[in-house]
């Protein structure tokens, strides 16, 4: 059998703007949820089910996660973006069971498409970072 020739990397010129873009839709993305995630829990929640500091207890529980991804994203860490993409599935399961509610429906909407777009725009930097390197480590 013919041994395949490997596809050839594209140009940095190509890379450095997906990049860019692709790593601020995720980081925009990320604190959209968040944001998403501290709203939801302080005004559209059923306050009788948590009394006191239960709401507090909630944001912080479901904001841990995030904030633990949110520093390496902030640097830059591929490693991280690929965690992320692992991580950000919780969120699009909850987002999913939060959508056949009958109430505020739409912030199961809205948190489905954040964690998708978070999703794919942390995929998407993930895969041109490594080309990006390969590139810069002299790889034709």
């Amino acid at each position: 059998m013919a041994k395949k020739s490997p596809k050839p990397l594209p140009e940095l010129s190509w890379l450095e703007p997906r990049l860019r873009i692709s790593r601020i839709i995720s980081l925009v993305s990320l604190a959209a949820l968040a944001v998403l995630l501290v709203a939801w829990n302080m005004f559209f929640t059923n306050q009788h089910n948590t009394p006191g500091l239960g709401a507090l207890a909630i944001i912080s529980f479901a904001l841990v996660p995030l904030i633990i991804v949110a520093l390496g994203m902030l640097l830059g860490s591929t490693k991280t973006h690929i965690w992320a993409c692992i991580l950000i599935n919780i969120y699009f399961v909850h987002g999913v069971l939060a959508s056949f509610s009958t109430s505020n429906a739409w912030l199961g909407y809205a948190e489905t498409f954040l964690s998708v777009l978070l999703f794919c725009s942390a995929l998407m930097y993930t895969s041109w970072r490594f080309k990006y390197d390969r590139k810069l480590a002299g790889e034709v």
